[in-house]
């Protein structure tokens, strides 16, 4: 039993993994009803209404700076004396009538259809994603000519929007680097309307800007892709040779020239023979998989465990989860920095629960030949571990 969302992925396969991905970027015509029931303006105006939404999280754009909260909220003091700022509807109209961008960030985080698209994207990409939502209704850009230290997938909902992009002027830039990249050249390198249906690849670091130019209003989403770099895997490797005594130990400040040099030539050792291992970057991936922080979910009202009810509905909260063989054929689960050791029988319910979606216990049961009491056993110590979620069937 899976949640329905847009097949995206299937538009990531391995062409685009092998030609595109991390290289250029890539437009995907699509029909209008492409991405249909994913998001609309009356989720927006749901989420809205319904949330206490402050700056960063929600905020409005105009020109590439943000506009002062208090222009569109007012705040609210309770009877406990905490405040919040409360929307006001009528103000936030006239400033997105008069060219500002509306931005919902982390918006996978607050909807189920567009929080499913996330862990299918990051499942596929084995990477973080984190989904934006946009809004704007005029050609003003919100956010000028700039860059992104992430990958972007953008999705167009509704209306259209123009973008120019200009390209890269700094090879894979970083969040906290050491050179700001060079500015853009005047002319793009290509210009092209999205319009709904339609999606846009960009690798970090390409320049762009984007307008609803096009007459109409226009709602999109961004799913950023977090980057996994070679200064991640250094920082890493830095931290797990914290084992050896020589990185532990003091630097040598007031020992001789040889000490000094000898202190060095060991490091330098111990960090050429990890490099000589041809599976270090295999090594570092499965533990950013396995240690990735999974997604939030309470499942109440089961604080006692997970009844053995056939009907319930299990799901996994690590879309990058894994499962290995012990030597002697255990299945071994690692998610949200945490491992199971289980029986071999479990084997095929985890992989049931790696492929993503709402899966029923007697499904779970059945494809592991368990009983329901087994696997409700199994999945309170994945739900206690904070890597899975049970819900009563919809």
């Amino acid at each position: 039993m899976t949640t329905a969302v847009p097949p995206v992925v299937a538009h990531l396969g391995e062409d685009f993994l092998a030609q595109v991905y991390g290289r250029t970027y890539r437009h995907f015509p699509g029909s209008p009803d492409r991405f249909g029931g994913l998001l609309g303006w009356g989720d927006l105006n749901s989420l809205l209404t319904h949330h206490r939404l402050e700056p960063p999280r929600l905020r409005l754009s105009r020109d590439g700076e943000p506009l002062p909260q208090h222009a569109y909220t007012v705040p609210v003091t309770t009877r406990r004396n905490t405040v919040w700022h409360r929307l006001k509807p009528a103000e936030l109209h006239c400033h997105l009538a008069e060219g500002a961008t509306l931005v919902l960030d982390a918006v996978d985080e607050l909807h189920p259809r567009v929080g499913s698209l996330a862990q299918d994207l990051e499942r596929h990409l084995r990477t973080g994603v984190q989904v934006n939502a946009y809004a704007s209704w005029t050609p003003e850009e919100g956010f000028g000519v700039h860059w992104d230290d992430h990958d972007v997938l953008v999705l167009q909902l509704d209306g259209a929007k123009r973008w120019r992009i200009y390209g890269p002027t700094r090879p894979a830039p970083l969040h906290r680097d050491t050179d700001v990249p060079e500015p853009p050249p005047d002319e793009p390198l290509a210009e092209l309307v999205l319009s709904a249906g339609d999606m846009l690849y960009l690798p970090r670091g390409w320049w762009h800007a984007v307008a609803a130019s096009e007459g109409v209003r226009s709602l999109h989403l961004t799913c950023g892709m977090q980057p996994t770099t070679g200064a991640d895997l250094l920082q890493w490797l830095a931290e797990d040779l914290r084992r050896d005594e020589t990185v532990r130990s003091d630097l040598p400040r007031f020992g001789s020239e040889e000490e000094r040099a000898d202190f060095v030539r060991t490091l330098g050792d111990l960090v050429t023979k990890r490099f000589e291992d041809g599976e270090l970057v295999d090594h570092f991936l499965a533990m950013r998989d396995a240690t990735d922080r999974a997604r939030l979910a309470p499942s109440l009202p089961y604080v006692e465990g997970v009844p053995p009810d056939p009907a319930l509905s299990v799901r996994l909260l690590s879309p990058r989860a894994r499962v290995r063989a012990d030597a002697e054929g255990r299945a071994i689960l690692a998610a949200g920095g945490e491992e199971w050791t289980l029986s071999a029988e479990a084997a095929p319910l985890l992989d049931l629960l790696l492929q993503g979606g709402r899966h029923r216990l007697d499904a779970l049961a059945q494809a592991a030949g368990l009983r329901i009491g087994q696997v409700a056993l199994l999945v309170s110590e994945l739900v206690e571990g904070e890597v899975a979620a049970v819900q009563e069937a919809e």
